[in-house]
């Protein structure tokens, strides 16, 4: 289904878990997506990052807002999914295929040591390496290509990119022709729960769909803007859909799953 122009699978974590294994054993190129609120928000007036997200070979819904916009629309997407629920569920896939694992984002040390708890949890998942996002990540310069000859030569199968929407989808958008890992998964800010000291809340919170409010309660500055303007102004654009009857309004001259 599409939501303000985002083709969205209505998939499980089940299906997406074993798309991660087969992308690892059967070499298979696999570029996952996630979107939330902000995500279509940025995506409905950004072009390049709409177009981003239709050519990913899977795009899951992270968040209730985007299950909001989806009942809105008289569709229904089978559940939402975020990463800091499921990061042992995946930890665990790619153990299973043998994989090995690069992280890259956040501020200096936060990568490397959330990757040292991810292979503390899951001994058989390789450790391939870790990198900030904090370099020049303009293409063709000495940062960037240090950056990705550093994920080349690391020989990692899976490659989490976690620099937010929409910083993530552009460098993985800029880079990943040169790439040689098999599995890329933009993830936004996940690595700041297990090497950055943000607080997960707690199970009761998350969910029932306030997850939003314990972050925004954490890092007002941060976030306020984001949840305070951006929700209503996703559940006005999509009402706006609604009523135009477009499932496909903004969406390119291509299919969604024919990249």
């Amino acid at each position: 289904m599409y939501i303000l122009g985002v083709g969205i699978d209505p998939i499980t974590k089940a299906d997406l878990l074993a798309s991660v294994r087969e992308g690892i054993l059967q070499k298979r190129n696999t570029l996952i997506s996630y979107v939330h609120v902000k995500g279509l928000n940025v995506a409905s007036e950004t072009p390049w990052l709409r177009d981003y997200f239709n050519r990913s070979d899977i795009v899951y819904c992270d968040g209730v807002g985007v299950r909001l916009g989806a009942y809105l629309l008289g569709r229904s997407l089978p559940e939402r999914f975020t990463l800091a629920d499921w990061i042992d569920d995946l930890l665990a896939a790619i153990s299973e295929a043998g994989g090995s694992l690069f992280l890259l984002g956040n501020p200096p040390g936060v990568a490397e040591k959330s990757l040292e708890v991810f292979t503390v949890r899951f001994p058989k998942v390789q450790p391939a390496g870790a990198h900030h996002g904090f370099f020049d990540m303009t293409p063709g310069s000495q940062e960037n290509e240090a950056v990705v000859a550093k994920i080349n030569a690391s020989g990692a199968d899976v490659l989490l990119v976690g620099m937010g929407i929409p910083l993530q989808e552009k460098w993985i958008c800029e880079n990943r022709a040169r790439l040689n890992v098999r599995v890329i998964m933009a993830v936004g800010g996940v690595f700041e729960y297990f090497g950055g000291g943000l607080n997960r809340a707690p199970g009761w919170v998350t969910d029932n769909g306030f997850e939003w409010l314990s972050l925004l309660i954490q890092e007002p500055l941060r976030y306020w803007k984001r949840y305070l303007f951006g929700n209503p102004l996703f559940i006005l654009r999509v009402l706006k859909q609604r009523l135009t009857g477009n499932d496909k309004s903004n969406v390119e001259n291509y299919e969604r799953f024919e990249p």
